[in-house]
């Protein structure tokens, strides 16, 4: 009897070791791959001194990393689900090695473009940790630790920040090449220390589509997170050079500002997950589109620095809080379709950051100004803050109806 409890106490420690380190090397690793996704948009005030583009084609440039970054997430969901995140992340981290090099040797429109498109690789990587963590864990925790391996968004403040200021010392195309050595040390990271025993989902990704596409809520969670991680990911990327442009700042402290932005949103991302397992993550997402869509108010009227930061802030607080909320809500609707309904929504979100910086361009483009680009933001989170309410109250309804009915047996 005493060896028995002895065993079980054994197994549960080296579940709890395995479950924290999985978290660790998962997270670390998102990390690293969005370090590498936002590459291009962190260091375009260099590049352009070497290559010459215009407004459009810097706005093209810097946002086409996120459309294979957005459509990957789909099928980096499922793969993950049936033969695990070790062989997906090394295989991940492999692949990035190519399209790093490209552009650390361009010099061309086509080479970035080129290069940019399958940069997106690392900003696909998200999708594997939130399909691959909540196997690790109980339901109660899976809004903090989606939460904590969301938080790896950091590295794309790292690379803001970073970036531009070794670039100054070592020239851009040095400082990208340097990163071939981080995406290296990860590929054997995962080779050596990934979970080999992970549980693996067999069921056909034609099963799996059928089982949720027509769920109206994969549709509203997408559109949440279309707004929120979208929002994250186009002012990453449309930052750096918007602010040296429109307000006259250096790529230093455009990127150091940008940094602020995403350091913030990040941080925050923990705390709107871990909100969402104690209490309604609904009633959270309430105040996070109602922010929104001030915040697209105060961006349209915005002629000094103070106040866009002050928008700008706002936006990354909650940016940061919906991002954490959405991820606590797709298990708990779609379970047993976890990988794929992971990969739609994070597809969703990716694409939410693609399309706003060439919107920007183009509404600045035709009237000289922003407002028309940023007041869209504030109409399109006031239409997610009704569809919540909707929400809430079906979900009211529904546990008042349950309620009833177990009174009446």
């Amino acid at each position: 009897m005493i060896r028995l409890i002895i065993e079980s106490v054994k197994g549960a420690s080296r579940m709890i070791n395995r479950q924290h380190f999985q978290l660790s090397l998962q997270s670390l690793s998102l990390v690293a791959g969005f370090m590498v996704w936002v590459l291009i948009s962190s260091l375009i005030s260099q590049i352009t001194l070497d290559i010459h583009l215009s407004k459009g084609e810097i706005s093209l440039v810097t946002a086409i990393p996120v459309i294979l970054g957005s459509l990957l997430r789909i099928p980096l969901g499922y793969l993950t689900n049936r033969f695990g995140a070790r062989i997906i992340f090394m295989i991940s981290f492999i692949l990035l090695l190519f399209p790093v090099f490209w552009i650390s040797i361009a010099d061309s429109l086509f080479d970035l473009i080129a290069g940019g498109f399958f940069l997106g690789i690392g900003g696909a990587v998200f999708s594997i940790g939130v399909t691959s963590l909540p196997k690790y864990y109980p339901k109660e925790k899976h809004g903090v630790v989606n939460g904590i391996y969301g938080a790896g968004n950091i590295g794309t403040a790292i690379t803001t920040f970073a970036a531009p200021v070794i670039a100054q010392a070592a020239g851009w195309k040095s400082t990208v090449q340097m990163y071939m050595v981080l995406l290296a040390l990860f590929a054997l990271l995962h080779f050596f220390f990934g979970d080999r025993h992970e549980k693996k989902v067999k069921v056909s990704v034609k099963t799996q589509i059928k089982a949720v596409y027509r769920n109206h809520v994969l549709w509203f969670l997408s559109l949440f997170y279309f707004i929120t991680f979208g929002a994250f990911v186009a002012f990453t990327i449309y930052l750096p050079n918007f602010l040296v442009e429109q307000f006259d700042l250096s790529p230093a402290d455009a990127g150091l500002r940008t940094a602020g932005f995403i350091a913030v949103s990040t941080l925050l991302r923990p705390a709107g997950g871990w909100l969402a397992d104690k209490v309604s993550p609904l009633r959270i997402l309430m105040f996070v589109f109602a922010g929104l869509t001030l915040s697209g108010v105060i961006l349209s009227f915005s002629p000094t620095i103070g106040i866009y930061a002050f928008g700008a802030l706002t936006v990354a607080v909650c940016s940061g809080i919906g991002n954490g909320t959405v991820f606590k809500l797709v298990p708990f609707y779609f379970s047993k379709q976890a990988g794929i309904a992971n990969g739609v929504v994070s597809a969703m979100g990716g694409l939410g950051g693609f399309f706003p910086p060439l919107i920007l361009a183009s509404v600045f483009q035709a009237t000289g100004q922003y407002a028309i680009g940023f007041m869209a933001l504030s109409e399109v989170a006031l239409a997610s803050f009704v569809i919540v309410i909707w929400m809430y109250w079906q979900e009211r309804m529904k546990t008042h109806t349950e309620r009833s009915g177990h009174s009446v047996n």
